[in-house]
């Protein structure tokens, strides 16, 4: 093996973005070291949109409802039954490590008793006559828990702001220039209300998009809440003036470019309160996702939509409790940690420890093994995070490719975690996999790891089937035998041949957790599913349609679900394909996707929403 560099993964990668001066970095790294090691944290959308269920401030922009009924809303806010303890005993408990409130969303209504002119607030205007803000933020800083606090931007009621509604404009900044510094005024003097009264430790802004810079005063606005905190967090949305990325709904297929970054996600379709959107992602799938952001090195913001009386539906509560179920039997691997294992040396997520002296794998089924290529130092142990009695067996050739087996192992329902430790921090690894022959392969007595194998070889575009006898429905093949020949690994490759024939390179990472390759045509798509997962099988970055979904070497045809998808959106939503357990093939099973065209794969930034109609 010649050992090719691939990835240099030293304990300075947070410094490698050349964003800040040199004499600057040290003091913003440790700014915003608590938000690196957060990985959770859960914004909460509560207004007054949540008395009729309709979307927040969108639902009168878009003329799906008129301004007028739109802010009769107000008269329908109790905050009757609100316990701003117990929401943060359940945002603790979730593991969450900070939380983000809707301070004041586009429609304009602030939770807070604002004095700035002509604000409309909770306090004044609405039925509970009280501030509902102030009780959960002292609430969180009694916790521990880390503040942030949402503000909107544009505000779409107020009279001194330029826009109404999609189609409605009040003036033209250019000719009344006095009009829009007296909303400047408003907003800033608000800004300063919540900076003095609520002391955040983080500003998460919205709606920039309206506006250049110049017109926000986005850099007098920054240096000035930098008076109130100097360690003031902010994230990119005041026109990049920010700390940090905040892609919003669609999970990245390709990390961010910055080296912090936040994903903003929905339980459902929605970001607040609405009783008839019942689309709920699953518990298992919001843990998934938490790992899938955890391995490329980003936070996780998770929403919560509560009633107008302040209670939380209770789909939303059973998400969270089943964080907290995950996250304190695996907080270790969690917390403070950094981005995991290049996707060539590992096929799955994983993360670094801190000191980067541990390796955490996510595996999200249960299986018998799993390999990892290019590990350039010792392995001194392996367990299973909360399963003492688990075993695992690490096996090496001394290359650095390891194959750590696993038994007795009791897998956790949704995602089961690995730690590796090893002697040295690590700082590198490589990617030049050994390239397998057929009958090298054929000969292995461990039917399950030699179609693994297999199936890597294929999806790094090794087709070691090439001239070999395959054919393509796996009839009459003429592979090459010996005495020591593995009948049930022919067994499976006659199966799967369709799988094998003439099949090319597989999905860069991101896309899915595992191997795959693409049929010639590129029209279809096969993945290679080990063991039994722990739920349906998730597909990233997909932008064709689907055609059909069905099982290779047995034809049954499976249902998909499509999450996070915005009909206007360019960005694909998560595909997720639920396999029965019963239908698995005990070695490898393999799943064809069938699509419109020839595969296209979204690789691009996902960012911020800026049109919601």
């Amino acid at each position: 093996m010649k050992g090719k560099l691939i990835g240099i993964l030293s304990l300075g990668l947070v410094l490698s973005s050349g964003k800040y001066p040199a004499q600057n970095q040290s003091q913003e790294n440790q700014k915003m070291e608590w938000f690196l090691d957060a990985k959770l944290g859960i914004f909460i959308h509560w207004g007054i949109y949540s008395v009729n269920g309709i979307p927040e401030s969108w639902a009168f922009f878009n003329n799906y409802i008129s301004h007028e009924n739109y802010m009769k809303q107000l008269n329908g806010f109790s905050a009757a039954k609100y316990k701003p303890d117990e929401w943060v005993k359940l945002i603790k408990n979730s593991g969450a490590k900070y939380a983000v409130i809707t301070t004041k969303h586009h429609d304009g209504v602030a939770l807070w008793d604002s004095k700035a002119e002509k604000s409309t607030t909770i306090p004044k205007n609405s039925l509970a006559q009280k501030d509902v803000l102030s009780p959960f933020i002292s609430a969180l800083k009694n916790s521990g828990l880390k503040t942030g606090l949402y503000y909107s931007l544009p505000d779409w009621s107020h009279p001194y702001y330029d826009i109404n509604t999609r189609t409605k404009k009040r003036y033209e900044i250019k000719n009344d220039p006095k009009r829009w510094e007296n909303f400047v005024t408003y907003y800033q003097n608000q800004l300063n209300e919540l900076s003095s009264q609520l002391k955040p430790d983080l500003l998460w802004f919205d709606g920039d998009w309206e506006h250049s810079s110049e017109e926000w005063r986005a850099p007098e606005t920054l240096e000035n809440l930098k008076k109130f905190n100097p360690n003031i967090i902010v994230n990119s949305r005041l026109k990049n003036h920010g700390d940090y990325e905040t892609p919003e709904q669609g999970i990245p297929v390709v990390k961010p470019q910055s080296n912090y970054w936040e994903l903003c996600y929905t339980m459902n379709d929605s970001w607040g309160f609405q009783p008839f959107d019942n689309h709920y992602k699953t518990p298992n799938m919001i843990v998934r996702t938490l790992a899938d952001v955890i391995n490329m090195g980003g936070n996780l913001l998770l929403d919560i939509a509560p009633k107008e009386d302040g209670t939380i539906p209770e789909q939303q509560v059973e998400i969270l409790k089943n964080l907290a179920r995950w996250t304190t039997k695996n907080s270790e691997a969690i917390y403070g940690t950094t981005r995991g294992l290049p996707f060539d040396n590992y096929k799955g997520k994983s993360a670094f420890s801190k000191d980067r002296k541990k390796i955490f794998l996510y595996l999200e089924e249960a299986k018998d093994f799993v390999k990892i290529y290019g590990l350039m130092t010792n392995i001194i142990s392996a367990r299973i995070l909360g399963d003492d009695k688990a075993k695992i067996d690490i096996k090496s050739k001394g290359n650095g490719d390891f194959t750590f087996n696993f038994s007795h192992v009791k897998f956790d329902q949704d995602v089961t975690v690995v730690e590796i430790s090893i002697d040295e921090p690590m700082i590198r690894v490589q990617n030049d996999k050994p390239n397998l022959s057929l009958p090298e392969s054929l000969e292995n007595k461990n039917t399950k790891l030699a179609v693994y194998e297999i199936a890597e070889q294929l999806h790094s575009g090794n087709n070691i089937f090439k001239n070999s006898g395959l054919t393509e429905d796996g009839m009459e093949m003429k592979l090459p035998k010996t005495g020591k020949t593995n009948p049930e690994i022919l067994n499976w490759i006659s199966k799967h041949a369709e799988a094998l024939y003439e099949t090319e390179k597989g999905l860069p990472e991101g896309h899915f957790s595992g191997n795959s390759v693409l049929s010639k045509d590129k029209q279809t798509l096969y993945l290679f599913v080990e063991g039994i997962p722990t739920g349906p099988i998730a597909l990233k970055g997909i932008k064709n349609e689907i055609a059909r979904i069905r099982i290779v070497g047995e034809g049954t045809l499976l249902s998909h679900e499509i999450y996070n998808k915005l009909y206007w959106s360019e960005v694909p939503g998560i595909i997720y394909i639920d396999v029965p357990k019963e239908k698995l093939d005990k070695n490898l099973t393999v799943i064809a996707v069938l699509l419109d065209k020839p595969l296209e794969l979204y690789r691009e930034k996902v960012g911020a929403i800026e049109s919601n109609l």
